[in-house]
């Protein structure tokens, strides 16, 4: 079987072979190998993602941001968040704030909560989505981080 990517259980071959719906063009896949063999497959394979930037019709117009991935929960949607400064004129002093973008992550990245990512925008892909990662850069590695505490 497949190797488990995602967070739900894969399903399970069906054992019911009679079902009403036609299988049109959907018969047996047949590779053929260096050797001269002939490889049949029982399944097709998976039909590239098509709200990915790289592979699908997609494409990045607008907006580039930069910021950490706050959540990775969702089915192929992380959450960003930007932390910026907001200036009040009364105290002449600056407040935090942060702000939450959901973004959509194509299956060719692994995302991890706290890792660096650069994200595009896009059409809308969902009711809420509107930005697609387009780097990912892992937490702790050298390139653009803060640097750690090391003891002494």
């Amino acid at each position: 079987m497949a190797e488990q990517t995602e967070k739900a259980y894969l399903k399970q071959p069906k054992v019911f072979l009679c079902s009403k719906k036609s299988g049109k063009g959907r018969g047996p896949v047949k590779v053929e190998i260096a050797s001269g063999n002939l490889l049949v497959l029982d399944s097709r394979p998976p039909k590239k993602p098509s709200k990915c930037p790289f592979t699908g019709n997609v494409s990045i117009r607008g907006r580039i941001i930069a910021g950490t991935c706050h959540s990775a929960k969702m089915n192929r949607t992380i959450i960003v968040r930007r932390n910026y400064l907001h200036f009040i004129k009364k105290y002449q002093r600056y407040e935090k704030r942060h702000s939450n973008i959901p973004a959509h992550v194509s299956p060719a990245f692994r995302v991890k909560e706290g890792d660096h990512v650069i994200i595009g925008q896009c059409r809308p892909l969902s009711k809420t989505v509107r930005f697609n990662v387009l780097k990912v850069i892992p937490d702790g590695s050298s390139s653009g981080a803060k640097k750690a505490f090391s003891g002494i």
